[in-house]
């Protein structure tokens, strides 16, 4: 059974609003398929989010995040540089909790890059098939630095 059409697993794609959202609707014109259990947000620029929120959505029900980057071709400089230092940095911390690091996928996605979208949705798919859900009681979310302080 594929993951496209197993409900214990969802895929977020996280995509850039310049580059491969716009990506994500030139596969929806060329009538492209790929898995229904993948939910797309559009935002600036990827890097905008923290390790956290990472950790967040697996607790609250993703199994699987595509982070869909403009690459090197990002008009906020440096940007691309820092995301990927901020996803070695998720590694990290998902290794510590238990959790395949393979879960989290950065690729450069531009605004015609229909067949790269598909595939590297569909390869998450795959992976989610092999090994499955997150283990929801494993992710572990830092303390806020308020809650910390109380």
């Amino acid at each position: 059974m594929s993951a496209a059409s197993t409900p214990e697993t969802r895929i977020l794609l996280i995509t850039t609003a310049d580059s491969s959202y716009p990506g994500a609707d030139t596969v929806g014109q060329m009538h492209l398929g790929y898995p229904t259990n993948s939910s797309v947000i559009r935002v600036p620029d990827p890097v905008m989010l923290p390790e956290r929120f990472y950790l967040y959505c697996f607790k609250k029900g993703f199994d699987g995040i595509v982070v869909m980057s403009s690459g090197a071709e990002c008009p906020y400089e440096g940007s691309y540089e820092r995301l990927a230092k901020r996803l070695d940095r998720l590694t990290g911390v998902l290794k510590e909790q238990g959790i395949d690091f393979r879960r989290v996928k950065l690729c450069a996605i531009c605004t015609v890059c229909a067949a790269s979208f598909v595939r590297e949705v569909n390869q998450m798919a795959q992976l989610l098939d092999e090994i499955g859900p997150v283990d929801r009681d494993a992710v572990v979310l830092e303390e806020e630095p308020a809650a910390r302080a109380g």
